[in-house]
């Protein structure tokens, strides 16, 4: 085997926290090597020390048998290593050829050579099979593009090891396949490529090996072909994974409706067109759709971020439709945002009080206007504990988390609210396979008891597997609604491309 990279014996505290405890990694050339494990296993962590990004406690690195020091990014490039980060790194005004150059942009005359850039990464993208209009504003593209952006950007340093994390949390099915023909395709060109991802059935289909971690330590090494998700699933989680019961829905009045939303975007065309949907009490009521067809102007126009232009949104019977987001908040509503970074949470703040927003004017919590931190502490605690958010302490500052984490973080805080209708959108976005379930479980529970549900999610197969009902979303306005009974992955991805639904 023709080994790029070794890390051997890689050990990383933090403070009284061990991230990695003595652990082995290895990469090929020309192969996929997928990294899998539950939320703050160290995988992250391990390749962050991989790029310079943090230094480990001791054990060291070889590339192509020489053993590197790497004690920054500069440090990574030097040698081969790119990585795409799962908050993409881009300048959104500029160009595909500006983004992908920037740094090492080719220059005549001491000027910026516009010209030569864009040919340069013309034929960057001819060679390895990557879709990008060099002249292209990265503002103006989808998510699945930006993606290829930075892919693009790592090969044109000369990227040999590439790093990519959670490369599909964000992608459509469409555009999932699309960058896992990417990445066989690169492999195939000799690029060794490491996947850090909580989605089996994909390893499963891209990698060659797979390293599984848990609490820090390797778990399994093992040959893809040689190994299925279940096997995976406990070696990253320790255990069975069991099925969501999901009994049926006894729906009782309507909590949230909607009635003829429309919104008004540039250029005339509408981004709501007169849509209407109504969320009961003990049902789950779920929004299938591919990204940018009105789903995330739905949400901020259901919470408040948004003014419509026509329409009325009741909660509980009461007009909210010029309420603010904090007035819907104590109305009733709960909220979990499809961006759990800059929406949902304060990223420099503490975890204990990212735990208590929206929250923090209960009685229970402050008296005469000031917080009650001691009783703060023990909420807080009991929800960490409850819903696995692994923080080294409540004072530790939100970005500090993993990504799994602060969206479990996110997902407790709403949750606790009590109220009777919760908006969750993307709710099991880059979390493991163990939290997925548990949030699952945890949605159906709450439907159970009598809360209301609607439900958006990028991830089809969540949607079939919670939803009472299914509102498909196409350019603005909602093209069919089906019944758990009536819908399957063929009929409802027909009806998510504008498709008529048969039958």
């Amino acid at each position: 085997m023709n080994k790029l990279l070794e890390m051997r014996n890689i050990t990383k505290w933090y403070g009284d926290h061990l991230a990695n405890d003595r652990v082995d990694f290895d990469l090929a050339a020309g192969e996929v090597h997928a990294l899998v494990g539950e939320n703050g296993a160290g995988k992250t962590t391990l390749m962050k020390i991989l790029y310079g990004m943090e230094r480990a406690t001791s054990g060291e690195i070889a590339i192509r048998g020489e053993v590197v020091r790497i004690h920054s990014p500069a440090d990574a490039i030097r040698h081969g290593i790119g990585m795409v980060h799962q908050h993409f790194m881009l300048f959104p005004p500029f160009t595909v050829a500006e983004n992908v150059v920037a740094g090492r942009e080719p220059s005549r005359q001491g000027w910026f050579d516009r010209r030569r850039a864009e040919a340069d990464v013309r034929d960057l993208c001819r060679r390895y099979r990557l879709e990008l209009d060099p002249r292209r504003r990265v503002a103006d593209c989808p998510v699945g593009i930006r993606q290829r952006v930075e892919i693009a950007k790592v090969l044109y340093r000369g990227a040999d090891i590439i790093v990519l994390d959670e490369p599909t949390a964000v992608l459509t099915p469409l555009e999932v396949r699309d960058l896992l023909a990417t990445v066989r395709h690169l492999a195939e060109q000799g690029k060794g490529i490491v996947i850090i991802t909580h989605k089996l059935h994909e390893v499963m289909e891209v990698a060659d090996r797979v390293t599984a971690m848990r609490q820090g330590r390797v778990t399994g090494r093992l040959l893809a072909r040689d190994t299925n998700v279940e096997e995976l699933s406990r070696l990253m989680v320790g255990r069975e994974l069991a099925s969501v019961v999901r009994p049926p829905a006894r729906p009782g009045p309507v909590v949230l409706a909607a009635d003829s939303l429309f919104l008004l975007g540039e250029g005339g065309k509408p981004k709501l067109n007169h849509v209407s949907l109504a969320v009961h009490r003990g049902e789950i009521v779920g929004i299938a759709g591919v990204s940018g067809n009105g789903q995330s102007e739905l949400l901020r126009a259901l919470t408040g971020d948004l003014p419509v232009d026509g329409g009325r949104i009741s909660l509980l019977g009461r007009d909210i439709t010029h309420l603010s987001v904090r007035e819907r908040r104590l109305a009733g509503m709960a909220y979990i945002p499809e961006d759990r970074q800059h929406t949902g949470s304060a990223g420099v703040e503490s975890v204990r009080d990212n735990a208590i927003l929206g929250h923090h004017r209960r009685p229970e919590f402050q008296r005469c206007g000031w917080l009650r931190g001691r009783r703060i502490d023990r909420e807080v605690e009991s929800w960490v504990r409850r819903f696995g958010v692994r923080t080294p302490s409540l004072q530790a500052p939100a970005h500090s988390l993993s990504g799994g984490n602060l969206q479990k973080l996110v997902f407790a805080r709403e949750l606790a609210a009590g109220a009777p209708l919760l908006i969750a959108a993307e709710p099991t976005r880059g979390v493991d396979v163990g939290a997925m379930e548990f949030i699952h479980s945890e949605l159906v529970k709450y439907r159970n008891e009598g809360g209301a549900v609607l439900l958006v999610s990028s991830d089809l197969n969540e949607v079939l597997a919670l939803s009472d009902r299914i509102l498909v979303m196409y350019d603005g306005a909602f093209t069919g609604e089906l019944s758990p009974e009536e819908a399957d992955e063929e009929r409802v991805s027909l009806l998510m491309v504008g498709g008529v639904r048969s039958g």
